[in-house]
């Protein structure tokens, strides 16, 4: 474990609670004020830097159990306040706030199930994490499509949701992933179990 593990004060899990202050700062932006390019930046920010406390604490050797915990935590917050926050708007559709949501609840119940059966959460596949800097990165080209008019307008609405649906694919093919883990999961347990009963 590296000795930075148990730290908290580090510069990747500062980025992190950076990212994490930026979702009501959005909120607020996007529907307190209406200021729509604001929120886009602050859109913009939060899901570009995504990457960046996981490769500062690789490189600064500054990995830590909050850091873990926080990175996922900022990434599922962002994408459930903009998702909640554009469907209220009118930028995207129920149908596409319903397939992200059930991909969600699925997660929910696949974490129930191996905590149930002794298992802590999967480690954090690489589609996974593809499907969410996408979404990130739609999300923001969406209010930008809005927040334009006439052919810029027509262009970002159709880089945007290209994105935004490539991404909601991968968030279901990284959901189903997790889904084989904790079958495999329970299998073993099960296995152990009858292997002590006998």
């Amino acid at each position: 474990m590296p000795p930075s593990a148990d730290r908290i004060l580090t510069i990747p899990n500062m980025i992190s609670f950076a990212r994490l202050l930026g979702v009501p700062i959005f909120l607020y932006l996007f529907l307190g004020t209406d200021a729509q390019i604001a929120a886009v930046v602050v859109l913009a920010v939060g899901g570009s830097s995504d990457w960046v406390d996981g490769y500062l604490a690789r490189r600064l050797h500054q990995e830590s159990r909050l850091g873990e915990l926080m990175d996922p935590l900022a990434d599922r917050l962002y994408i459930f306040a903009t998702l909640i926050a554009f469907t209220v708007k009118g930028v995207v559709p129920w149908a596409f706030f319903i397939a992200l949501a059930l991909r969600d609840v699925m997660m929910i119940v696949c974490l129930l199930v191996l905590r149930r059966v002794g298992y802590g959460p999967p480690p954090v596949h690489y589609i996974g994490k593809t499907a969410t800097f996408i979404l990130l990165f739609a999300f923001p080209v969406l209010l930008l499509a809005r927040a334009t008019h006439g052919a810029t307008s027509t262009f970002f609405h159709a880089v945007g949701w290209g994105l935004a649906w490539w991404g909601v694919v991968l968030y279901w093919i990284a959901g189903l992933f997790y889904v084989i883990q904790v079958t495999g999961a329970v299998r073993a347990a099960r296995a152990v179990r009858e292997v002590a009963a006998a």
